[in-house]
């Protein structure tokens, strides 16, 4: 009886080797191209003055920070209202700042539906419309309709 010394091979590579072919290609390049944007960022000067500028910086180059525009903070106590309250009490506030701001009224479309549409968020679309009333042209409604949609 003779045994054979060959060994059957698979026919199939599978695509267990044609993964593995290719991450053995892809791989050294991905860690080669990381690695050198890594060191592109170090400060091998040790000059702490010219390091790189992180988003939490608050001054550029000496340069006051700019003072927000008033709708935006209007924007912002209006949602804080509408989250603490309710949207009706926002709708109420956001009225009286056109009326004693009449330079807002070109934004109160765009506070009124973004009120609108915090409030599906918080109360559910029928609840939320339920405190819809006609400041600004019902934008109010039309952001709670549009979120609801």
């Amino acid at each position: 009886m003779k045994h054979s010394t060959t060994h059957p091979t698979r026919r199939g590579r599978g695509p267990a080797r044609r993964i593995g072919r290719s991450l053995a290609l892809v791989l050294p390049v991905v860690l080669v191209l990381s690695g050198t944007l890594a060191v592109t960022r170090v400060d091998w000067s040790g000059d702490s003055s010219s390091s790189v500028l992180t988003a939490s910086d608050t001054s550029v180059a000496g340069a006051p920070a700019r003072a927000r525009a008033p709708q935006d903070v209007l924007r912002d106590q209006l949602l804080t209202e509408l989250q603490e309250k309710d949207p009706g009490v926002a709708l109420t506030h956001l009225q009286q700042a056109v009326d004693d701001r009449p330079s807002l009224a070109r934004h109160c479309t765009s506070i009124a539906r973004t009120l609108g549409r915090a409030a599906v968020r918080l109360y559910g679309a029928s609840r939320a419309q339920s405190y819809a009333r006609p400041v600004c042209d019902t934008s109010f409604a039309s952001g709670v309709l549009a979120t609801h949609s």
